[in-house]
């Protein structure tokens, strides 16, 4: 049976009383990307409150890589559950923090030793990467990179480059954040420190193996590793901001990967923890070891149940062959992407690398009115980009061959639908029973 099954019209009664109550709970400026409430999920299927089904190509924004409610994830949680929630590892630490610490020193690139750290979240990451940087270093100065998104918090905000609307009305932000074009020549970033910044005063640089938010762009073959040899020539320590493309997403376990690079320190977050708010700051042990006992810290980080799911997450991307798979599932998504470019004008691009892809169109509108037509014909998807007018697909990795052909199918309609201006008229409710 279709995964897609839409019993009322888009949103139905329930979301839309629900909605009215978020209006009257919730700031605006958290935004909502759909008209719908969920109710459950399984894989890469969300039901909603109505009784609706979707196809979920959103992923919590990518923090779903091995599926919703990966039954290994769901146990670990009812097991650890029934030993304690929280207790706060600098005060009274636990197993799971360790293990989970040793995996992710093991998984990362390069046979330096390694040391990490757990957080709470990818923002929070990037800031402590950006501290042990410079306690490390005891230089003041960060070189990020035009396009990049790292986050919401003061600092992350600073290294991100997106104004609305992200940035306009925060200011003024951290100094010493200096910014140079992606994927273009490094000799930039030479020019940088004749020009700008020396480069005796540059604690690290963070890039996006392949950024996210700034539009799945990859830069070309090559160019990351100009950077590292830049970086190791000044003494500027080179930070992979793995957020979003860690995990299996671009067919490696970690983006930086294709490029056999080390970086000396790696953020991750979004699907490392299963679902559950978790990040982590890796790096190799001589500057991890560099600050002060009890410098480094929070409250939640390595929260217990988050350890234990990351775990379980970890497990089932390797034993599922899910890095593998997202090469095919990249594959699959090309094939069809480059057939529509040829057919519809509105497509400008299409890239991306593994199953981390995209395709830009000629504008924002036309953007969001594609993302409109698909949710209300059962397909969840975020947009992406500066201009904000790419389309960016972050299934589950174990999303079926069958599933992901729905998802295209979808697509091509809302793209035809889109290309001669006929709006997004929501599809008649389905009465097919629900697949299992």
């Amino acid at each position: 049976m279709p995964s897609i099954h839409l019993k009322t019209p888009i949103p139905g009664p329930r979301s839309r009383a629900l909605a009215e109550r978020r209006s009257q709970a919730v700031p605006r400026g958290v935004s909502q990307v759909t008209p719908i409430f969920v109710s459950r999920s399984e894989g890469a299927v969300i039901e909603d409150v109505d009784g609706n089904r979707y196809l979920d190509f959103a992923g919590g924004i990518g923090c779903l890589n091995a599926g919703h409610r990966e039954p290994g994830v769901v146990a670990a949680l009812h097991a650890q559950a029934d030993r304690f929630l929280h207790t706060c590892f600098m005060v009274t630490p636990y197993e799971s923090y360790v293990r989970l610490a040793e995996k992710l020193n093991a998984l990362a690139p390069g046979n330096t030793p390694k040391k990490t750290m757990l957080l709470s979240s990818g923002a929070e990451a990037v800031e402590n990467a950006i501290k042990i940087a410079r306690a490390y270093t005891r230089r003041p100065a960060v070189i990020c990179f035009d396009d990049a998104f790292h986050g919401r918090t003061l600092l992350a905000l600073a290294l991100t480059s997106k104004t609305h609307p992200y940035k306009a009305g925060f200011e003024p932000f951290p100094s010493d954040i200096y910014r140079v074009p992606y994927g273009q020549p490094a000799a930039h970033l030479e020019d940088t420190f004749q020009r700008v910044v020396a480069a005796e005063s540059v604690a690290a640089l963070i890039v996006e193996p392949v950024q996210g938010e700034g539009g799945f762009i990859v830069p070309p073959p090559g160019w990351l590793t100009a950077i590292a040899d830049i970086c190791r020539k000044h003494g500027i320590l080179f930070i992979a901001d793995e957020v979003q493309t860690g995990f299996g997403r671009t067919g490696k376990m970690f983006a930086i990967e294709h490029e056999g690079i080390q970086p000396d320190l790696m953020v991750t977050a979004k699907s490392l923890g299963g679902g559950l708010p978790l990040a982590a700051v890796t790096g190799k042990a001589e500057i991890m070891d560099h600050t002060a006992q009890g410098a480094l810290g929070g409250t939640f980080g390595g929260n217990p149940l988050a350890c234990e799911a990351a775990l379980a997450a970890i497990q089932a991307i390797e034993d599922g062959g899910l890095c593998a798979r997202a090469q095919r599932l990249g594959e699959q998504f090309r094939q069809r992407a480059l057939a529509w470019k040829d057919r519809f004008p509105l497509i400008h691009a299409v890239r991306g690398r593994g199953a981390m892809q995209a395709f830009e169109l000629a504008d924002a509108a036309s953007t969001k009115a594609l993302a409109k037509h698909c949710y209300e014909h059962g397909l969840i998807l975020v947009t992406a980009g500066t201009c904000g007018n790419v389309i960016r697909i972050l299934m589950p990795l174990v999303v079926t061959d069958e599933q992901m052909g729905e998802a295209l199918d979808v697509l091509e309609a809302a793209l035809a639908a889109v290309e001669c201006g006929a709006g997004s008229q929501p599809a008649a409710a389905s009465q097919a029973a629900p697949s299992q």
